[in-house]
């Protein structure tokens, strides 16, 4: 709890009548730290007042009373603008940071509900690609702030295992395929496998329904086909635990397609006993007109089910088994109208709970401005950028710091950490044009930076040598870049919020970004550890809290900070 803007709620309160909760999510931080230090906007006053936001923000600031906490209150325009006791809100945030340690920013805002988090999802005898990095990161960093934020939180990998591909690659296997070479490479080889299918069809269109045919085979329990996906599924769960186990990586389930293919007679007939289902060029759809979309598909003219039926059928079971408050699903834009149609069918369903789904849609990743294809086979592998990463990061150790203990163990931290911040600092609804230089860069607002930063604080820290505590003068912290640092520290428990309110950890990054550049101004600029007892106390409670802060906001994002690089 912010015991000033509690205040400056109660201040508000006293003026409109507007409930205190609205009051408290309307005040916000000017981008600017001359308009103040809190803000509260007039906008919403307009209509109801019948004057303009400027005026009600006038006569609101003449009417107001400071009070210990809060110094000045003025308007600026349609804002009601309040500077707080600098001493005193260094002295709330700074013990607050002390007090909960790893804690600070964490809230019960979740206590009693359940997020799903559907993400990763890669498909079964496919190579574990770049393209898949995003759902991965985004969806893992999620899964971190939601459980910053109290909830219980599910980590489903929903494994693209079933489907009328992997018709084609029991197809391509029984055609071409080697034991030998399958014992050898798995992935590399079902892949060549899969993409030799797509150049063969071309001069063999029949080739589509043969692989159709293995398919529907597959689905009516054929034992060869089953036995030879089961094998392909073992396999790649192999491969994708070890790039898992890299990125540090966990899930709860790893529920897939093919789970769900026990439980579609019964949704298709719970959709068709609702009267929802209808016959439609000898296919069975959901007309989907209320919502402005096309028809849904639930069963082709083969009597195959599809992608949409097997969501439908899991959205129900997960709801069943989980109880979720929100279900997410961390998957590509491209994505959109698949995800709009199976929320709609659960909504004509009749499940009120269809509403709580949530599409955290996010943009490609692009190979020079091309998408990347698993049929065509222009695909980078996610495990040789890692490796690359590490590699390089290595290097670079090796050349800067060749005495460092547990070089490999480092490396391996900065390596990964810079992959995975140049996706997540990127706002997921933008493309990404995947460049070498720019994933493998350790300059400017990298996770590199953000760990160099944190190592030269826990330097400091070791430097000085003596225990932290809250026992000081506040007032001694009185330049402008501490008084900016203590602002933005406070600010972090908001930042995590809005993360999750809007499934977007690019705000943690670039909340990580702006504390380590005015921190690294600040280091610049001033002695943190002086023969001045007072002030070297002061800063050195300031240097913790920095840290702790730092290192929290680093995991937010699956990212580890090294004490020492």
């Amino acid at each position: 709890m912010n015991k000033f803007i509690e205040e400056i709620v109660k201040i508000i309160s006293r003026e409109i009548d507007l409930p205190k909760e609205e009051i408290k999510a309307l005040v916000e931080i000017p981008p600017d730290q001359k308009l103040g230090d809190y803000a509260f906007p007039c906008f919403v006053l307009g209509k109801r007042l019948k004057k303009s936001p400027n005026q009600i923000a006038g006569e609101l600031a003449l009417r107001m009373k400071v009070t210990g906490l809060i110094q000045e209150i003025y308007s600026i325009g349609p804002y009601v603008n309040f500077k707080v006791d600098k001493n005193k809100l260094a002295e709330f945030v700074l013990s607050q940071i002390f007090d909960q340690k790893d804690n600070y920013g964490s809230d019960n805002a979740g206590k009693g509900k359940t997020i799903v988090v559907d993400f990763s999802s890669p498909n079964i005898a496919k190579p574990f690609g770049i393209g898949h990095l995003r759902t991965t990161v985004i969806g893992n960093s999620l899964y971190h702030i939601f459980k910053k934020l109290g909830f219980n939180v599910v980590r489903i990998n929903h494994l693209g295992d079933w489907g009328t591909q992997f018709g084609k690659v029991i197809l391509a296997y029984k055609m071409w395929g080697d034991e030998n070479e399958l014992l050898k490479d798995p992935l590399s080889t079902l892949y060549d496998l899969y993409v030799r299918f797509h150049q063969e069809v071309e001069k063999k269109p029949q080739l589509e329904e043969e692989a159709r045919a293995w398919f529907k085979r597959l689905e009516e329990g054929d034992k060869e086909a089953t036995e030879l996906w089961k094998k392909f599924r073992d396999y790649s769960l192999e491969e994708f635990n070890r790039v898992y186990q890299m990125l540090g990586i966990e899930f709860d389930s790893y529920a897939g397609e093919s789970l769900y293919n026990q439980f579609m007679d019964q949704t298709i007939e719970e959709i068709k006993a609702k009267g929802l289902a209808e016959m439609s060029q000898d296919a069975l759809i959901v007309k989907l007109e209320k919502y402005d979309l096309p028809p849904c598909l639930l069963k082709k003219k083969d009597e195959a089910t599809l992608y949409a039926t097997r969501d439908i059928a899991a959205a129900i079971y997960r709801y069943n088994t989980y109880h979720f408050h929100k279900s997410l699903y961390v998957v590509g834009s491209a994505q959109k109208l698949h995800f709009q149609q199976v929320f709609g069918v659960l909504e004509l369903m009749r499940y009120k709970w269809a509403k709580d789904c949530v599409h955290v849609d996010f943009g490609w990743i692009k190979l020079r401005q091309e998408m990347m294809s698993t049929r065509k086979g222009n695909i980078i592998l996610l495990e040789d950028v890692l490796n690359k990463s590490i590699q390089l990061a290595g290097k670079i150790i090796e050349e800067k710091n060749p005495k460092l203990e547990n070089k490999e163990e480092v490396a391996k931290d900065v390596g990964i950490g810079a992959v995975l911040f140049a996706d997540l600092s990127t706002r997921r609804n933008k493309d990404i044009d995947f460049d070498w230089d720019q994933v493998l860069s350790f300059e400017g607002e990298t996770a590199p930076y953000a760990q160099y930063t944190h190592a030269r604080l826990c330097s400091l820290l070791r430097k000085y040598g003596k225990s932290i505590h809250q026992e000081i003068d506040f007032g001694v912290l009185s330049t402008g870049e501490e008084s900016t640092i203590i602002k933005l520290l406070e600010d972090f428990p908001r930042k995590v919020k809005a993360s999750a309110e809007s499934y977007e950890p690019a705000f943690i990054c670039s909340f990580l970004v702006n504390l380590c550049s005015i921190f690294n101004r600040f280091y610049q600029k001033q002695r943190i550890i002086t023969e001045d007892e007072k002030s070297t106390k002061a800063r050195m409670l300031l240097i913790k809290a920095i840290q702790l802060t730092l290192k929290s906001g680093l995991s937010l994002l699956g990212i580890r900070a090294p004490e020492r690089m």
